[in-house]
């Protein structure tokens, strides 16, 4: 048997004590991988943009919200777009310069805002109410951050309908083909001469490449027809978002990232030509296929004369493969108590998760070498959100999380992401320190 690096990973990770009763269960990422997926993502718009165009990548920081995977990142070259208080926070943790970091989200608060503003980062304004806002903070204290403005194309939604951000009814962005509104737009980009960047974001899960296309086809469009009503190029900067689909199916990365700018440079011909700079907001893609949930099965038993091994990973880390299965399927592959990969024949089995409902299963009926008790489950392709999203369901502690590289020999060394969480940090966040708090009030 050929092992893969995820294979030796495994098996040291439990000869290392990194998985075992003490701490059953980890995440492991694979660090070689990560960069090559920064590298192929830099290398397919390098290949197509016109030379000196600026380019920035910007990592989605709530795909993997783990400072030094985006200390990682930022060393690949990559910057982070943010969609929180506490994203930024990472982000600056991480090292990353604020011109290459992105502010994002439908619910900015005028302090966020302000702070973005001070500190120069970009900012995509996602409707005419923090317009409205940005023009009074703009005026107050004038500031060169870039700022820009989201619309929603509203071409329509892919296959999961929580992650279609372009339909009809999305709550983001201005909503560019209800009535008035794309000449509001222009409008508002004619009388703001410091609004610079027109920002779309219509990729996710299953969402196909060639609306995708088409999303960000409308995004020039509309960047043309402003510049064009100005005179001038006000909008410099096409934000176009990421949400490259991942195959969830085998270890095949599929589609590319040069499939996509191929794509991108078919079907909008001037996107790369220098008229614009380019930011993307890629996530899940980028790490994807570089992560690996290891459990370990503390018991093997059978219900109705099917077998299930309950296992330390469920719901707190596969939260939503557990409560939308048919949408975030992941494949699970079955190691023996030394961490080698478990030889026999495939049995349709349950591979479930600690959780205290019946639910909590991360696959159903799936054919695998029969899980025993000591043996480990491996949940792949679990690199973007199932490390850093954790579920907090019956006070579980987050599990650590370590980077991994193997070596020509199959050695493998290993580097702490996040230390496991303690019972007594769990305790603390949970209020430990306030336990009196509520004994005094209520009473006369």
């Amino acid at each position: 048997m050929t092992l893969t690096d995820r294979d030796r990973a495994v098996a040291a990770a439990v000869a290392q004590g990194l998985v075992g009763e003490a701490e059953p269960v980890a995440g492991l990422l694979d660090v070689a991988g990560i960069r090559r997926s920064a590298g192929e993502l830099r290398a397919a718009f390098d290949e197509f943009a016109a030379p000196g165009t600026p380019v920035l990548h910007a990592f989605a920081v709530k795909a993997a919200s783990l400072v030094p995977v985006l200390r990682l990142l930022a060393q690949e070259g990559l910057g982070c777009e943010v969609a929180s208080p506490g994203e930024l926070r990472l982000a600056r943790a991480a090292g990353v310069p604020v011109a290459r970091t992105v502010l994002d989200s439908p619910a900015k608060t005028p302090a966020e805002l302000r702070e973005a503003l001070a500190l120069g980062i970009a900012v995509n304004a996602d409707n005419a109410e923090e317009l409205a806002r940005l023009d009074g903070l703009m005026a107050s204290a004038p500031s060169a951050a870039p700022i820009g403005l989201r619309v929603n194309p509203q071409i329509g939604g892919g296959s999961i309908g929580a992650m279609s951000t372009a339909t009809d009814t999305s709550k983001f962005g201005v909503a560019l083909r209800d009535a008035g509104a794309r000449d509001w737009v222009v409008r508002a980009f004619l009388a703001r001469p410091w609004l610079t960047r027109l920002h779309a974001h219509v990729g996710s899960q299953g969402m196909p490449l060639e609306l995708m296309a088409s999303g960000v086809r409308t995004l020039f469009d509309l960047a043309e027809e402003i510049n064009g009503r100005a005179g001038r190029r006000q909008i410099d900067t096409l934000d176009i978002g990421g949400g490259l689909p991942v195959n969830f199916a085998s270890d095949a990365t599929t589609p590319t990232y040069r499939e996509y700018a191929a794509l991108l440079h078919k079907t909008v011909p001037g996107l790369f030509s220098g008229r614009y700079g380019l930011v993307t907001e890629f996530g899940r893609s980028l790490l994807a296929k570089h992560g690996t949930a290891l459990a370990r099965v503390e018991y093997a038993k059978s219900a109705g004369g099917r077998p299930i091994a309950v296992t330390h990973a469920g719901a707190q880390i596969a939260t939503r493969t557990v409560f939308v299965p048919r949408a975030w399927p992941i494949r699970v592959a079955a190691y023996d108590a030394e961490g080698r990969p478990r030889t026999g024949e495939p049995v349709a089995q349950d591979i479930a998760g600690p959780c205290c409902f019946a639910g909590d299963l991360v696959a159903e009926d799936r054919p695998l070498p029969l899980l025993r008790a000591g043996d480990h489950a491996a949940l792949l392709d679990t690199g973007a959100y199932y490390f850093s999203t954790h579920f907090a369901y019956n006070s579980l502690p987050r599990p650590g999380i370590y980077g991994y590289a193997v070596a020509p020999d199959g050695a493998v060394r290993f580097g702490t992401v996040r230390s496991p969480q303690t019972l007594e940090e769990l305790t603390a966040e949970s209020g430990g320190a306030h336990a009196e708090a509520l004994g005094g009030l209520g009473t006369s």
